[in-house]
């Protein structure tokens, strides 16, 4: 899930920038690029000619969902109510590779309008009180408390008129975590309904009613909030560490702009150390991979952790991908061929690469002039694959949460099926078999929307399929607790 709502001071900003004075500008901003978006997914995803299991869902939102978020189209009067207007129209298609959001810098993910002084955690199952500001008496649960309903309403249905399609997709075990804390904040989301005034919650066998009353909150007090309930990665998100006996090695992120020249170097550095150490963590918690290039950096991590060919021979073989044949899908891979070949060192080392880049293009050539809605190519096979020896001493534990998405996935479908490896931790997200975004901004500039442009049929891994840990290696203990996670992952190579 992503956070893509802006701070008070950018959207300031932007409207001052932009020339945006008031509601109607919004409101105009959002009904031309909802249109606008709804026009290309319709003319480019894969899923409206492509049959796959999240094909009807796709078709059925496209028109359904679109004649919603029109209906809602009056409650925007802010850049908050426009983002979430997208939103709501992008998780509803129940495709984590689809979305719909604003392109202006995100705010930090505590932030919000009001609050009601406490914050809950999706835990077991339940929306259990975790965190209540100091001081305040009345009006608030305790930490620990259950939810139980909300003005009649049970949890469950309160829950997704709250969060779901707005904050995340509350279909996903790793949305409902990541969008927990926000149950009863005010983020400025006109379409989600004002906060109830009374709730029930559960204190052990006791019911407990307490008024909810909303307030203003120091930004302080809402990031201790938030922390207490959902894991946040640290500063420093790449990064090896050397931890008792055990070689940690941090990926919190797959974002293209951060430092992995420098990360691989360490990795480099460290390779013996890694290899030769009792038990190895790769730590993919709050792994975000909405980059293309997402899985590449987490292969190329593992590859100087064991080998380039044991990493290879890992990698699925007689892969089936299907491609929407539609000039703006054959523009991205035109694009993207044009950066290969004006790049000497990706030249001189991805000759293959580049050979099927200008294969996929004529392909796409082909297909377009003979009036083909589709073609179906399969990966190139590399053949049979020599390894040598583990070179990896000891057992590896690759550490996984709901953060870990997108290529993060499709890493982890590698890395399960090396030596000695276990998943650990959390349910990761999911997504569908539609891959590899497409990124268009929106006629307004102020939005974007992100699709899949090409379909891998034949999978392993199902549509809206997470990973899940290994049996026994589930973490139910709090994940924002740093020491005790890591305790419990170092008790891991004990067993």
């Amino acid at each position: 899930m992503k956070t893509l709502l802006a701070t008070a001071a950018s959207v300031l900003a932007l409207a001052a920038s932009a020339g945006v004075a008031g509601a109607q500008d919004w409101r105009a901003a959002a009904e031309q690029d909802l249109t606008a978006a709804r026009e290309a997914l319709a003319a480019n995803h894969p899923a409206a000619v492509i049959d796959a299991p999240s094909s009807a869902q796709f078709r059925t939102w496209l028109d359904e969902g679109y004649a919603e978020a029109q209906g809602n189209l009056g409650r925007v009067n802010s850049p908050n109510a426009y983002a979430y207007l997208l939103r709501g129209y992008g998780y509803g298609f129940r495709d984590a590779n689809i979305s719909l959001g604003p392109t202006w810098a995100g705010r930090e993910p505590w932030d919000g309008v009001a609050w009601a002084n406490f914050t809950t955690a999706w835990r077991d199952g339940a929306y259990v009180v975790t965190w209540v500001k100091e001081g305040v008496r009345r009006n608030v649960p305790q930490v620990g408390w259950v939810l139980d309903s909300c003005d009649g309403t049970p949890a469950e249905e309160f829950a997704r008129q709250r969060l779901d399609r707005w904050e995340g997709d509350l279909n996903l075990e790793a949305d409902r975590i990541e969008t927990a804390p926000y149950l009863f904040w005010d983020r400025g989301n006109p379409m989600a309904g004002g906060m109830p005034s009374e709730c029930r919650f559960m204190d052990g066998r006791r019911r407990r009613n307490v008024d909810i009353v909303t307030d203003f909150a120091a930004p302080e007090d809402r990031e201790a909030a938030y922390r207490a309930s959902a894991y946040v990665p640290p500063s420093v998100p790449l990064a090896v560490e050397m931890v008792g006996d055990l070689a940690w090695v941090n990926i919190h992120t797959l974002a293209d702009d951060a430092d992995w020249a420098a990360f691989l170097a360490q990795v480099d550095a460290q390779q013996s150390a890694i290899r030769g150490a009792p038990g190895v963590v790769i730590d993919l918690r709050g792994a975000d991979g909405i980059s293309a290039s997402a899985a590449s950096y987490v292969l190329r991590t593992a590859a100087r952790i064991w080998e380039p060919e044991i990493i290879g021979a890992a990698q699925p073989t007689d892969a089936q991908i299907s491609y929407r044949a539609t000039p703006a899908n054959r523009e991205w891979f035109a694009q993207a061929l044009a950066r290969m070949q004006a790049d000497p060192a990706f030249v001189a080392n991805n000759q293959a690469t580049i050979d099927e880049t200008q294969a996929v293009v004529a392909a796409f050539d082909q297909a377009i002039q003979a009036g083909q809605q589709t073609f179906t190519r399969p990966v190139p096979s590399p053949g049979e694959i020599e390894t040598g020896a583990n070179p990896v001493r000891g057992n590896v534990v690759v550490l996984i949460d709901g953060g870990c998405s997108g290529g993060c996935l499709d890493a982890v479908d590698v890395l399960k099926d090396l030596p000695n490896v276990r998943l650990a931790g959390q349910t990761t997200s999911a997504d569908t078999l539609f891959i590899e975004p497409t990124i268009t901004a929106l006629p307004s500039t102020f939005g974007r929307v992100v699709y899949g442009h090409k379909a891998w049929i034949n999978r392993e891994r199902a549509s809206n399929e997470p990973h899940a840990p290994d049996q026994g290696l589930a973490y139910s203990g709090d994940p924002t607790d740093e020491a005790a996670v890591r305790a419990w992952v170092a008790g891991l190579f004990g067993a």
